[in-house]
Protein backbone atom coordinates (compact mmCIF):
# COMPACT_ATOMS: atom_id res chain seq x y z
CA UNK A 1 0.00 0.00 0.00
CA UNK A 2 2.67 2.61 0.88
CA UNK A 3 4.92 2.10 -2.26
CA UNK A 4 1.50 2.80 -4.40
CA UNK A 5 1.04 5.65 -3.02
CA UNK A 6 4.52 6.91 -3.05
CA UNK A 7 4.82 6.11 -6.76
CA UNK A 8 1.47 8.41 -7.21
CA UNK A 9 2.52 11.10 -4.91
CA UNK A 10 5.86 10.72 -7.27
CA UNK A 11 3.81 11.11 -10.33
CA UNK A 12 1.85 14.21 -8.89
CA UNK A 13 5.19 16.08 -8.32
CA UNK A 14 6.20 15.74 -11.23
CA UNK A 15 3.42 17.16 -12.62
CA UNK A 16 4.03 20.21 -11.30
CA UNK A 17 7.06 20.97 -13.63
CA UNK A 18 7.75 23.20 -16.36
CA UNK A 19 10.15 24.08 -18.89
CA UNK A 20 10.69 27.06 -16.33
CA UNK A 21 11.23 25.16 -13.35
CA UNK A 22 13.44 22.13 -15.09
CA UNK A 23 16.15 24.61 -16.35
CA UNK A 24 15.74 26.50 -12.55
CA UNK A 25 16.29 23.55 -11.46
CA UNK A 26 19.12 22.22 -14.08
CA UNK A 27 20.78 26.00 -12.95
CA UNK A 28 21.04 25.26 -9.07
CA UNK A 29 22.30 21.87 -9.47
CA UNK A 30 25.48 22.46 -11.32
CA UNK A 31 26.32 25.97 -9.56
CA UNK A 32 26.10 23.63 -6.82
CA UNK A 33 28.46 20.64 -7.80
CA UNK A 34 30.77 23.80 -8.95
CA UNK A 35 30.30 25.60 -5.29
CA UNK A 36 31.37 22.31 -3.77
CA UNK A 37 35.08 21.86 -6.27
CA UNK A 38 35.86 25.91 -5.39
CA UNK A 39 34.43 27.38 -9.00
CA UNK A 40 31.85 30.51 -7.65
CA UNK A 41 29.65 30.22 -4.60
CA UNK A 42 26.92 32.43 -6.36
CA UNK A 43 23.62 30.05 -7.03
CA UNK A 44 22.36 30.66 -10.94
CA UNK A 45 18.87 30.57 -10.57
CA UNK A 46 16.09 30.58 -7.88
CA UNK A 47 15.32 28.34 -4.73
CA UNK A 48 13.37 25.23 -5.90
CA UNK A 49 12.28 24.96 -2.91
CA UNK A 50 11.18 27.40 0.14
CA UNK A 51 9.47 26.77 3.26
CA UNK A 52 6.88 29.85 4.56
CA UNK A 53 5.85 30.34 8.26
CA UNK A 54 2.57 30.86 8.67
CA UNK A 55 2.96 31.30 12.25
CA UNK A 56 5.30 31.02 15.27
CA UNK A 57 1.91 30.02 17.58
CA UNK A 58 1.86 26.56 19.05
CA UNK A 59 -0.85 24.64 21.31
CA UNK A 60 1.53 22.45 22.38
CA UNK A 61 4.83 22.61 24.72
CA UNK A 62 6.74 20.17 22.88
CA UNK A 63 10.71 19.70 24.23
CA UNK A 64 13.15 20.56 22.15
CA UNK A 65 11.14 23.10 19.82
CA UNK A 66 11.33 26.96 20.43
CA UNK A 67 6.92 27.27 19.52
CA UNK A 68 6.71 23.95 22.69
CA UNK A 69 8.60 26.22 24.73
CA UNK A 70 7.70 29.69 24.13
CA UNK A 71 11.21 30.40 23.81
CA UNK A 72 11.97 31.94 20.94
CA UNK A 73 14.34 35.21 20.54
CA UNK A 74 12.41 36.69 17.65
CA UNK A 75 8.15 37.81 18.04
CA UNK A 76 5.12 35.96 17.77
CA UNK A 77 3.13 36.54 14.69
CA UNK A 78 0.75 35.84 11.95
CA UNK A 79 1.66 35.55 8.13
CA UNK A 80 0.17 38.97 6.27
CA UNK A 81 -1.89 37.13 3.03
CA UNK A 82 -0.54 40.24 0.99
CA UNK A 83 2.78 39.87 1.64
CA UNK A 84 2.90 35.98 0.67
CA UNK A 85 1.01 36.84 -2.45
CA UNK A 86 3.53 39.23 -3.62
CA UNK A 87 6.35 36.80 -2.92
CA UNK A 88 4.49 33.86 -4.39
CA UNK A 89 4.07 36.15 -7.69
CA UNK A 90 7.27 36.73 -7.44
CA UNK A 91 8.89 33.21 -7.37
CA UNK A 92 6.06 30.93 -8.78
CA UNK A 93 8.12 30.13 -12.12
CA UNK A 94 10.92 28.71 -10.26
CA UNK A 95 9.72 27.12 -7.09
CA UNK A 96 8.43 23.82 -7.60
CA UNK A 97 7.88 22.29 -3.92
CA UNK A 98 6.19 25.20 -1.27
CA UNK A 99 6.44 23.83 2.52
CA UNK A 100 4.08 26.07 4.39
CA UNK A 101 5.32 25.33 7.70
CA UNK A 102 8.55 25.98 9.83
CA UNK A 103 7.74 26.65 13.64
CA UNK A 104 4.69 26.30 14.97
CA UNK A 105 1.27 25.23 14.46
CA UNK A 106 0.17 26.21 10.77
CA UNK A 107 -3.55 25.84 11.01
CA UNK A 108 -3.49 28.48 13.74
CA UNK A 109 -3.37 30.98 10.51
CA UNK A 110 -6.57 32.37 9.92
CA UNK A 111 -6.15 32.30 6.31
CA UNK A 112 -4.21 29.15 6.34
CA UNK A 113 -6.51 27.42 3.39
CA UNK A 114 -5.80 30.65 1.08
CA UNK A 115 -2.08 30.43 1.39
CA UNK A 116 -2.37 26.34 0.29
CA UNK A 117 -4.92 27.67 -3.10
CA UNK A 118 -2.91 30.50 -3.93
CA UNK A 119 0.07 28.63 -4.01
CA UNK A 120 -1.66 25.82 -5.67
CA UNK A 121 -3.29 28.07 -8.58
CA UNK A 122 -0.20 28.70 -9.30
CA UNK A 123 0.63 24.50 -9.28
CA UNK A 124 3.29 24.33 -7.06
CA UNK A 125 3.59 21.27 -5.27
CA UNK A 126 2.49 22.10 -1.39
CA UNK A 127 3.03 20.86 1.90
CA UNK A 128 2.81 21.38 5.44
CA UNK A 129 2.73 19.88 8.79
CA UNK A 130 0.61 19.71 11.66
CA UNK A 131 -0.25 18.15 14.97
CA UNK A 132 -3.71 17.42 13.84
CA UNK A 133 -5.64 18.46 16.40
CA UNK A 134 -7.25 21.20 14.54
CA UNK A 135 -8.15 18.89 12.09
CA UNK A 136 -12.09 18.46 12.74
CA UNK A 137 -14.56 17.18 9.63
CA UNK A 138 -14.79 20.72 8.12
CA UNK A 139 -11.06 21.64 8.29
CA UNK A 140 -10.19 18.57 7.11
CA UNK A 141 -12.49 18.97 4.08
CA UNK A 142 -11.00 22.24 3.56
CA UNK A 143 -7.78 20.98 3.40
CA UNK A 144 -8.72 18.00 0.76
CA UNK A 145 -10.52 21.00 -1.29
CA UNK A 146 -7.82 23.21 -0.76
CA UNK A 147 -5.25 21.34 -3.74
CA UNK A 148 -2.48 20.55 -0.74
CA UNK A 149 -0.30 17.85 -2.09
CA UNK A 150 1.40 16.31 0.73
CA UNK A 151 0.16 16.09 4.73
CA UNK A 152 2.31 15.31 7.48
CA UNK A 153 0.94 14.43 10.42
CA UNK A 154 3.38 14.24 13.74
CA UNK A 155 1.99 11.28 15.43
CA UNK A 156 5.15 10.19 18.33
CA UNK A 157 3.81 7.56 20.32
CA UNK A 158 0.72 4.89 19.81
CA UNK A 159 -0.68 5.13 22.95
CA UNK A 160 -1.27 8.32 24.94
CA UNK A 161 0.86 7.83 27.35
CA UNK A 162 3.51 7.53 25.09
CA UNK A 163 2.65 10.00 22.84
CA UNK A 164 2.30 12.64 25.72
CA UNK A 165 5.66 12.13 26.81
CA UNK A 166 6.72 14.14 24.02
CA UNK A 167 3.98 16.03 22.21
CA UNK A 168 3.06 17.95 25.97
CA UNK A 169 -0.33 19.26 26.01
CA UNK A 170 -1.62 16.76 23.23
CA UNK A 171 -4.30 14.41 22.81
CA UNK A 172 -3.73 11.25 20.71
CA UNK A 173 -7.08 10.19 19.86
CA UNK A 174 -7.42 14.37 18.24
CA UNK A 175 -4.63 13.23 16.27
CA UNK A 176 -6.33 9.43 15.10
CA UNK A 177 -9.98 11.17 14.94
CA UNK A 178 -8.00 14.05 12.52
CA UNK A 179 -6.41 11.48 10.25
CA UNK A 180 -9.63 9.51 10.10
CA UNK A 181 -11.23 12.95 9.02
CA UNK A 182 -8.80 13.13 5.96
CA UNK A 183 -9.03 9.87 4.58
CA UNK A 184 -12.70 10.21 4.74
CA UNK A 185 -12.99 13.40 2.72
CA UNK A 186 -10.31 12.43 0.14
CA UNK A 187 -13.14 9.40 -0.32
CA UNK A 188 -16.00 11.42 -0.23
CA UNK A 189 -14.34 13.84 -3.05
CA UNK A 190 -12.64 11.19 -4.92
CA UNK A 191 -9.41 13.25 -4.26
CA UNK A 192 -5.99 11.22 -4.22
CA UNK A 193 -4.36 14.13 -2.58
CA UNK A 194 -2.64 15.47 -0.02
CA UNK A 195 -0.36 12.22 0.56
CA UNK A 196 -1.23 11.56 4.13
CA UNK A 197 2.14 10.94 5.95
CA UNK A 198 2.90 10.05 9.76
CA UNK A 199 5.86 11.21 10.76
CA UNK A 200 6.98 9.59 14.23
CA UNK A 201 10.47 11.29 15.71
CA UNK A 202 11.72 8.46 18.13
CA UNK A 203 13.09 9.52 20.77
CA UNK A 204 13.90 6.72 23.94
CA UNK A 205 10.09 6.89 25.32
CA UNK A 206 8.53 5.83 22.25
CA UNK A 207 10.73 4.03 20.24
CA UNK A 208 9.32 0.31 21.22
CA UNK A 209 6.36 1.42 19.15
CA UNK A 210 8.25 1.89 15.47
CA UNK A 211 6.18 -1.48 14.62
CA UNK A 212 2.72 -0.13 16.39
CA UNK A 213 2.75 3.16 14.48
CA UNK A 214 3.38 1.42 10.98
CA UNK A 215 0.40 -1.31 11.84
CA UNK A 216 -1.69 1.65 13.30
CA UNK A 217 -1.01 3.65 9.79
CA UNK A 218 -2.13 0.61 7.72
CA UNK A 219 -5.25 0.52 9.23
CA UNK A 220 -6.41 4.15 9.03
CA UNK A 221 -5.18 3.97 5.38
CA UNK A 222 -2.50 6.29 6.30
CA UNK A 223 -0.17 6.79 2.96
CA UNK A 224 2.71 6.61 4.09
CA UNK A 225 5.25 6.40 7.56
CA UNK A 226 8.37 8.91 8.00
CA UNK A 227 10.45 7.86 10.69
CA UNK A 228 12.58 10.52 11.79
CA UNK A 229 15.49 11.23 14.12
CA UNK A 230 15.44 13.60 16.82
CA UNK A 231 17.45 16.92 17.22
CA UNK A 232 18.45 17.50 20.54
CA UNK A 233 20.18 21.27 21.16
CA UNK A 234 22.36 20.22 24.54
CA UNK A 235 23.47 16.66 23.29
CA UNK A 236 26.37 16.68 24.88
CA UNK A 237 26.26 14.95 28.03
CA UNK A 238 23.19 12.90 27.02
CA UNK A 239 19.58 13.36 27.13
CA UNK A 240 16.16 11.28 28.27
CA UNK A 241 15.48 11.58 24.91
CA UNK A 242 18.51 9.84 22.61
CA UNK A 243 16.79 6.59 21.88
CA UNK A 244 18.69 3.22 22.53
CA UNK A 245 18.88 2.27 18.39
CA UNK A 246 21.75 3.80 16.76
CA UNK A 247 19.41 3.70 13.54
CA UNK A 248 17.46 6.08 14.72
CA UNK A 249 19.89 8.62 16.83
CA UNK A 250 21.77 11.31 15.13
CA UNK A 251 24.17 11.01 18.29
CA UNK A 252 26.73 8.60 19.42
CA UNK A 253 28.31 8.20 23.21
CA UNK A 254 32.05 8.50 22.95
CA UNK A 255 34.56 6.45 24.89
CA UNK A 256 34.13 9.59 28.02
CA UNK A 257 30.75 8.92 28.10
CA UNK A 258 29.76 12.44 26.21
CA UNK A 259 27.86 12.31 23.11
CA UNK A 260 28.50 13.75 20.10
CA UNK A 261 26.98 14.05 16.28
CA UNK A 262 27.45 11.46 13.91
CA UNK A 263 27.41 13.44 10.35
CA UNK A 264 30.72 14.72 9.82
CA UNK A 265 30.41 18.55 9.17
CA UNK A 266 31.70 19.15 5.37
CA UNK A 267 32.16 22.62 4.02
CA UNK A 268 29.35 22.60 1.93
CA UNK A 269 25.62 22.50 1.94
CA UNK A 270 22.77 21.85 -0.76
CA UNK A 271 20.19 23.82 1.18
CA UNK A 272 22.14 27.32 0.90
CA UNK A 273 21.74 26.86 -3.46
CA UNK A 274 18.15 25.20 -3.39
CA UNK A 275 16.07 26.52 -0.65
CA UNK A 276 15.30 28.77 2.08
CA UNK A 277 12.66 29.71 4.69
CA UNK A 278 10.73 32.72 5.04
CA UNK A 279 9.43 33.53 8.67
CA UNK A 280 5.79 35.11 9.35
CA UNK A 281 7.21 38.85 9.22
CA UNK A 282 8.93 38.14 5.88
CA UNK A 283 13.11 37.59 7.25
CA UNK A 284 14.25 35.53 4.65
CA UNK A 285 16.81 32.83 6.74
CA UNK A 286 19.40 30.30 5.03
CA UNK A 287 17.60 27.04 6.28
CA UNK A 288 15.40 25.60 8.58
CA UNK A 289 18.22 24.89 11.40
CA UNK A 290 17.89 29.17 11.86
CA UNK A 291 15.01 28.48 14.34
CA UNK A 292 15.39 32.13 15.73
CA UNK A 293 16.27 34.00 12.86
CA UNK A 294 19.80 34.79 13.94
CA UNK A 295 21.11 35.01 10.29
CA UNK A 296 18.39 37.33 8.26
CA UNK A 297 19.44 37.51 4.36
CA UNK A 298 16.90 40.38 4.04
CA UNK A 299 13.61 41.25 4.41
CA UNK A 300 10.75 40.91 2.14
CA UNK A 301 8.30 43.72 3.30
CA UNK A 302 11.11 45.82 1.60
CA UNK A 303 13.47 44.04 -0.69
CA UNK A 304 12.25 41.87 -3.56
CA UNK A 305 13.38 38.14 -3.23
CA UNK A 306 15.64 37.93 -6.06
CA UNK A 307 17.78 40.84 -4.63
CA UNK A 308 18.37 39.51 -1.34
CA UNK A 309 19.10 35.80 -2.86
CA UNK A 310 21.82 37.31 -4.95
CA UNK A 311 23.38 40.43 -2.70
CA UNK A 312 26.35 40.06 -1.02
CA UNK A 313 25.40 39.14 2.74
CA UNK A 314 24.10 36.26 1.06
CA UNK A 315 26.83 35.41 -0.96
CA UNK A 316 29.61 36.10 2.51
CA UNK A 317 27.15 33.14 3.94
CA UNK A 318 27.58 30.82 1.09
CA UNK A 319 31.16 31.41 1.28
CA UNK A 320 31.79 30.77 5.28
CA UNK A 321 30.23 27.52 4.51
CA UNK A 322 32.39 26.27 1.46
CA UNK A 323 35.32 28.17 3.91
CA UNK A 324 34.17 27.57 8.03
CA UNK A 325 31.10 25.56 8.07
CA UNK A 326 32.19 24.17 11.68
CA UNK A 327 32.52 27.80 13.11
CA UNK A 328 28.50 28.88 12.23
CA UNK A 329 26.61 28.33 15.34
CA UNK A 330 23.34 27.27 13.30
CA UNK A 331 25.75 24.14 11.19
CA UNK A 332 27.19 22.78 14.73
CA UNK A 333 24.31 20.58 15.18
CA UNK A 334 22.96 20.05 11.55
CA UNK A 335 21.90 16.97 10.98
CA UNK A 336 20.44 17.30 7.63
CA UNK A 337 20.05 13.93 5.76
CA UNK A 338 19.47 12.35 9.05
CA UNK A 339 15.82 10.94 8.95
CA UNK A 340 15.11 7.24 8.79
CA UNK A 341 12.47 6.36 6.07
CA UNK A 342 10.43 3.20 6.40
Amino acid sequence: MFMHARYRDGLNFLSKCSGTRVWNAFKILSSYYLSKIGTGVDPWGLPVSISVEPTTSCNLRCPECPSGLRSFSRPTGMLDIDLYRKVLDELAPAVWYLILYFQGEPYLHPNFFELIEAAAKKKIYTATSTNAHYLNSENARKTVESGLDRLIISIDGTTQETYQSYRIGGKLERVISGTKEIVAWKKKLKSSTPHLIFQFLVVKPNEHQISEVQTLAESLEVDEVVFKTAQVYDHKNGSPLIPDNPRYSRYYKKSDGTYAIKNQLLNHCWKMWHSCVITWDGQVVPCCFDKDARHPMGDLKTERFKDLWFNSQYTSFRRSVTQARSEIDICTNCTEGMQVFN
